[in-house]
């Protein structure tokens, strides 16, 4: 399962409480939604990133034999420029593209 990467601004910038306030009718339920996608944002970035990575791993006894590897940097720095989880989610809350329902 991979993580949809979408052009995301990684640079946090200043949001309307007032317009998240309305899309739910109530703030700390919006706050509520989006942190719970940006934990599962999360949970699927770090998968997908240590997955990518034990390719890379191996098992040695001397850590002076572990050399660099230009493909896991690659990697690492690409997942590196991703926006924040937070940003991604609230980002798709705004673009109503989270579902969420009320118990």
């Amino acid at each position: 399962m991979s993580i949809q990467r979408k052009n995301v601004n990684p640079i946090a910038v200043t949001r309307d409480v007032v317009a998240m306030k309305n899309k739910t009718g109530n703030l700390y339920e919006s706050i509520a939604i989006i942190a719970r996608r940006a934990n599962q944002i999360s949970v699927q970035v770090k998968g997908e990133l240590q997955k990518k990575l034990e390719e890379f791993s191996t098992f040695s006894e001397h850590m002076e034999e572990v050399g660099e590897n230009k493909e896991q940097i690659e990697i690492s720095r690409s997942y590196e420029r991703l926006a924040n989880p937070a940003l991604q989610a609230t980002a798709e809350f705004f673009n109503d593209e989270i579902q969420y329902r009320k118990k």
